[in-house]
């Protein structure tokens, strides 16, 4: 199978074809008859599980299916694939970002990217930040991303193109509801076929035997004990003793053992996340071309206007180096794997294959790809695009949070602190 060229890119994206799909066959990582646990949600009135399960036509018939991986999700998985390829310096992208890494007990946080903000681009994690002193939309970089539409994209492209690719309503700038949305172009979900539910067990055997009537298990008066056994060393509340909780972390009643992790916990089957087993599992990812191809750039990176005459092909050229970068993301996710969350890992059954999807119908072509061809393929497409003025700078912006942004962050960890020791207070 041939590799997916510039060349080919560039005639699907300037009108050949209406899009580029992938669909990869997944089974578990613990063979087919393994069960996985797909994510939860609230559990609706007449639901009988907290999956979101619905019935699809799936090789003409209906069959009940499962959502393993949503497209949100999917599209967090691509933008931390592009992440760890730029870090690496694999990849040469733009990037935003907002440097905790010398802010007082935030050092953790390190650098968030807009590859990492839910809102990328338009994030109020970057809208409450500055660059050199200033608030970044009050900045001229801020304000042109403000500007940006998708009849004027270039801004959006020149700072954030992953977001043309994945999609933002900048409803946090200074536009509020009113500032530009740019479409998803890129949508990929994760689904499980064929799906019967199952149920999920839990017990514990103490080995120390200890059981539930040596409590109350009292909350110690010095916090770095914990808890204790012994009324006169615990915390007094109206004089009495605060029998020991936690909100997170004991699985049992207030004052039990088992609220400090000891003693047995009774066999117990819960049956509305019991996980799943399957015939098998679909990720069908979706590039529209015809999305790209409303993205219009009316302007340079450097913010000079584009002739009208090469105007047709500088737009090409940057919808083209937008397409590669998609596709440079399923690429770099792909080999990062399936590993959804705890008992849901996916392997995939064949190699990634291309189709090019032709607006007339008929066979689709069919393309490889692989990491190294596909960083050269969106390499190759940027200096394509760059001959028109569309260039990217691989340098990243690098803002600061501004000192409310800082002590809002702090004040929510004191916050988040407390609630936990009141919750054992009560």
């Amino acid at each position: 199978m041939a590799s997916l060229s510039l060349d080919d890119l560039t005639k699907a994206v300037s009108g050949g074809a209406a899009a580029i799909r992938t669909l990869t066959r997944l089974e578990p990582a613990g063979g087919p008859n393994d069960k996985v646990f797909p994510p939860t949600y609230v559990k609706e009135r007449n639901a009988e599980t907290k999956y979101a399960m619905e019935k699809r036509r799936v090789d003409g018939r209906e069959v009940q299916t499962v959502l393993l991986d949503s497209v949100a999700s999917q599209a967090n998985r691509f933008e931390d694939a592009l992440a760890e390829g730029w870090r690496r310096r694999e990849l040469a992208l733009p990037v935003v970002q907002v440097d905790f890494s010398k802010e007082a007990g935030l050092e953790d946080l390190e650098q968030i990217t807009a590859l990492h903000a839910p809102h990328r681009i338009a994030d109020a994690l970057l809208r409450d930040s500055l660059l050199e002193g200033v608030p970044f939309r009050q900045t001229a970089t801020g304000k042109e991303i403000t500007d940006a539409k998708p009849t004027h994209a270039t801004a959006i492209y020149k700072y954030c193109p992953t977001a043309l690719v994945f999609g933002v309503w900048d409803s946090t700038g200074p536009k509020g509801g009113l500032g530009a949305k740019f479409q998803r172009c890129l949508v990929s979900e994760i689904v499980g076929v064929d799906v019967i539910t199952g149920v999920k067990t839990a017990s514990r055997i103490d080995p120390a035997g200890i059981q539930t009537k040596a409590g109350p298990v009292y909350k110690h008066k010095d916090p770095s004990q914990d808890w204790t056994v012994d009324e006169g060393e615990a915390e007094k509340k109206g004089g009495k003793p605060v029998e020991f909780s936690r909100s997170t972390g004991g699985d049992g009643k207030k004052g039990s053992p088992s609220a400090i992790n000891h003693g047995n916990i009774p066999p117990s089957i819960e049956t509305d996340a019991g996980g799943v087993t399957m015939s098998h599992a679909v990720q069908t990812t979706v590039l529209t071309l015809a999305g790209l191809r409303r993205l219009r750039f009316q302007t340079s990176c450097a913010g000079e206007r584009i002739p009208n005459e090469s105007r047709d092909a500088a737009e090409v050229a940057a919808r083209t180096a937008l397409a590669a970068l998609a596709l440079t993301a399923i690429v770099y996710q792909r080999e990062n794997d399936y590993d959804l969350r705890s008992r849901s890992t996916l392997v995939a059954t064949g190699p990634l294959v291309f189709e090019v999807v032709g607006r007339d119908g008929g066979e689709p072509a069919r393309f490889s790809l692989t990491k190294d061809e596909a960083a050269k393929l969106l390499k190759d497409a940027e200096s394509a695009a760059r001959k028109h003025g569309l260039g990217w700078d691989a340098v990243p912006i690098t803002l600061v949070p501004a000192p409310k942004l800082a002590g809002l962050i702090r004040k929510s960890r004191e916050v988040a602190a407390s609630s936990e020791a009141e919750a054992g207070d009560n």
